[in-house]
């Protein structure tokens, strides 16, 4: 039955975090207690296994691995193994039941949100968190595209970083499974993220806001350096706001997303007015008080909604401060990475 890999965002909740994933429980926990999400549903790790082991492609992968040997350090025959190894996951026709059940899910979230082939997002959804390190996809209309989305999300545990990054903790290669996140998409106006402390000094009385036009990717990615307000955990007030330079947005085409110059006009303005951003941190000391500890959220403000409706959260997590130092094999990795 699809109940066991395929679940609604509106039954789940924290308990679920090793069902469906850290980002998927997370989000059916901000969902539970009243906050704003997109509505959705989640690809369990079991959806992973299934497809894996009915499609052959994780003895195919085994069968790979049994002949491949390499360092760490070796950059090139990772990357081999990165596209042999994707390329048999993605190349797999997904099982008729899965396909029948995913398509199910989809139109009922289509009906829900009163849209033939509603855009989505899918988003990976580790059981611990791995930020950046698997594929989100932006903007997926359709079934036949959602099912490949789907299938590129997992075929991305197979991606360098991740290889090396198990490699190097001592981890088996052929298996990382994770859930998915399958999201309506939000009109974005402007998107960031928010730290209930701030993440430089470790701060415990502010919260840091970050943002920019159109998708909230730019300013996660690093593509821009993005306005930045500083806000008075207490009473929410404003005490700083610094205007980026807001050069390039992503923004929506057909289907997809690109990268495109942010309009001469629209670039020496705030994108976040100083009541949108107390909204954020209103929702943000929610979410630190509800988890119990200091949060690193994602947000999205709607064009098509009204303030304060229009203040979607899109995730949220533990936030790491400057105080904590990262592990051994992540510095290896980043090392490795900044002399590729």
């Amino acid at each position: 039955m699809p109940e066991s890999w395929l679940l609604s965002l509106d039954g789940i909740g924290k308990e679920h975090n090793n069902l469906v994933g850290k980002k998927c429980a997370n989000l059916g926990e901000m969902r539970k207690i009243g906050l704003r999400t997109p509505p959705g549903f989640a690809l369990t790790v079991e959806a992973y296994r299934k497809f894996m082991n009915e499609t052959g492609a994780a003895r195919e992968i085994q069968q790979y691995l049994n002949t491949f040997k390499a360092a760490p350090e070796d950059m090139g025959q990772y990357e081999k193994a990165n596209e042999m190894m994707r390329g048999m996951i993605e190349s797999k026709q997904m099982p008729q039941d899965m396909e029948d059940a995913i398509a199910s899910y989809y139109d009922a979230l289509c009906q829900r949100c009163s849209i033939i082939d509603v855009a989505v997002s899918t988003r990976s959804a580790g059981v611990t968190s791995h930020p950046g390190q698997y594929e989100t996809y932006l903007n997926v209309k359709g079934k036949p595209d959602l099912i490949d989305k789907i299938k590129k999300v997992w075929s991305s545990t197979f991606n360098t970083r991740s290889l090396i990054a198990r490699a190097r903790a001592g981890l088996a290669l052929d298996s990382d499974p994770i859930g998915v996140a399958v999201l309506k998409m939000v009109h974005a106006q402007a998107a960031g993220v928010c730290f209930t402390a701030d993440p430089n000094s470790g701060d415990m009385s502010k919260i840091k806001i970050e943002a920019n036009w159109g998708l909230g990717e730019s300013v996660v990615g690093g593509i821009v350096a993005p306005d930045s307000w500083a806000l008075d955990k207490e009473t929410l007030r404003v005490i700083d706001k610094t205007l980026g330079q807001k050069t390039t947005q992503i923004i929506f085409q057909q289907s997809g997303v690109i990268e495109a110059k942010v309009p001469p006009d629209k670039r020496y303005d705030f994108c976040l007015s100083d009541e949108e951003a107390r909204e954020i941190g209103k929702l943000a000391k929610l979410l630190e008080l509800h988890f119990g500890g200091p949060q690193d959220l994602e947000w999205a403000i709607d064009y098509d909604l009204p303030f304060p409706e229009s203040v979607f959260l899109l995730q949220t997590r533990p936030e790491v401060l400057a105080k904590k130092v990262e592990s051994a094999t992540n510095q290896i990795i980043d090392a490795i990475f900044k002399r590729m």
